[in-house]
């Protein structure tokens, strides 16, 4: 599954190991990332990992991955991540992630809207299943994406791969540049 193919990447990006299970909602997995059904589940899980980072309850890491469900809105947990004052005064959203099955993606678009408004709002997008789907098929997908979102890379993961530093770092959002202006 897609969800499979991101905890692969995140586990190669993500040296630190951390067991939390905060409740039945929201869990760490040891490969480092954090599954949220609800958002105040996610504002609540990302406040106590930085009080117990912060008291050395448990390691410090320097990257948390927020991984959703195939069927997720991405919406409104940008906006958590954004608007919560906890989390921009302590967490910086570096980017989207979105993971795109190159078998599936065509009928997935046009079936679920919640496939579109993601690969929408990605500043990266992972096209999986690349080594078992034609390569018509692949450019035809790709050209979809390329409509959806044309700022966004397109990564191709041929067998679940792609390279980690391809995926971080993209530096889009930053909330301090917000208020640098002189303008009212």
């Amino acid at each position: 599954s897609n969800e499979d193919k991101l905890q692969e990447v995140a586990s190669n990006a993500v040296k630190l190991i951390l067991f939390v299970k905060s409740n039945e909602d929201t869990i760490l997995l040891n490969n480092g990332c954090l599954c949220c059904t609800v958002r105040g589940d996610l504002v609540n899980t990302m406040q106590s990992l930085h009080m117990q980072r912060t008291s050395g309850e448990i390691n410090y890491f320097d990257r948390l991955v927020v991984e959703t469900t195939g069927l997720a809105d991405p919406a409104p947990i940008l906006h958590t991540m954004m608007a919560d004052q906890f989390l921009v005064n302590y967490y910086r959203l570096d980017g989207v992630i979105t993971v795109v099955d190159a078998h599936h993606a065509m009928q997935q678009f046009d079936s679920q809207f919640e496939s579109v408004k993601q690969a929408a709002v990605a500043d990266r997008i992972v096209l999986t299943k690349v080594d078992v789907t034609d390569i018509n098929s692949i450019a035809e997908v790709k050209k979809r994406l390329e409509t959806l979102n044309p700022a966004a890379p397109i990564l191709e993961a041929s067998h679940g791969n792609v390279e980690p530093s391809e995926l971080f770092n993209a530096g889009l959002y930053n909330p301090c540049l917000l208020y640098t202006s002189s303008e009212p």
